[in-house]
């Protein structure tokens, strides 16, 4: 029999699933894709999804861990810090220590939970100046892992995800394909799968040019860096006024006819 009947997904736009376009205006994403996968082997699973893009990881901890424990579900998905880790002079140990209380407080509840180190940044321009802070982050997670018995799935060395495809075009959010593997590895990281679908190889790409490919990059970092910047100074956030996509525990069959 499944060990979990019950799946609380908690944390940011990577959680809540940009970029992977839903019916209307909503996202699907690598929870949504795992819990209709855990679904598939147990119909009466229910799934709740609290995640809300742009949070940082103590609005988090403060507005959706407490959601998730009133639920009591078997399984919970706890990622978050990446809003935060991009913020200039953030102190990746002092959000290891927010994150580690949430996870005891998650624990101590009885739930199971899955946690997600940081993605490697180092195939992304701008954004691969901030791998020392996340190996510090993820060092601090694999340790919470070992020390409250969580599973890990370990973006960082997901090294499929390093091809440009896997991400949409903010270069920021996964694509949908991105979004599957993800899904995959989590599943097989549970326990239900050991065929390692989430490796398998892209198919041939033909290389840009290097003039093409920095224009390309120029163009990114106008429409998606500097804006997302400016958000940070102006303190808004891509998901305010925002509620959680699914606040209730609902059997999937419920969610899909709702939300897809």
């Amino acid at each position: 029999m499944l060990r979990w009947n019950s799946l609380v997904s908690l944390g940011d736009s990577f959680t809540e699933g940009m970029d992977d376009p839903g019916p209307g205006d909503t996202y699907v994403g690598w929870a949504d894709r795992l819990a209709e996968m855990i679904a598939a082997r147990a119909p009466e699973f229910r799934y709740a999804n609290f995640a809300i893009r742009g949070k940082m990881l103590q609005e988090i901890v403060d507005e959706q861990v407490p959601l998730a424990i009133s639920l009591k579900p078997d399984l919970v998905t706890f990622c978050g810090g990446g809003n935060d880790i991009m913020v200039p002079n953030s102190d990746p140990d002092a959000l290891a220590e927010v994150y580690e209380v949430a996870v005891a407080d998650l624990r101590a509840a009885g739930c199971d939970v899955v946690i997600f180190t940081g993605f490697d940044t180092r195939s992304t321009p701008l954004l691969r100046s901030l791998r020392g802070k996340i190996a510090i982050y993820n060092s601090h997670l694999w340790a919470i892992a070992e020390r409250y018995h969580c599973r890990m799935v370990d973006l960082w060395s997901m090294h499929v995800l390093h091809d440009r495809r896997a991400w949409s075009e903010d270069r920021l959010h996964l694509s949908p394909e991105g979004h599957q593997r993800v899904a995959l590895k989590a599943y097989e990281v549970l326990g239900l799968s050991d065929d390692h679908s989430w490796n398998e190889p892209w198919p041939a790409l033909e290389q840009t040019d290097w003039v093409t490919q920095r224009k390309a990059d120029l163009k990114w970092a106008r429409e998606h860096v500097v804006p997302w910047i400016g958000r940070q100074l102006r303190g808004e956030s891509m998901g305010d006024g925002l509620a959680p996509k699914r606040p209730e525990l609902l059997p999937i069959a419920r969610c899909t006819e709702e939300n897809f």
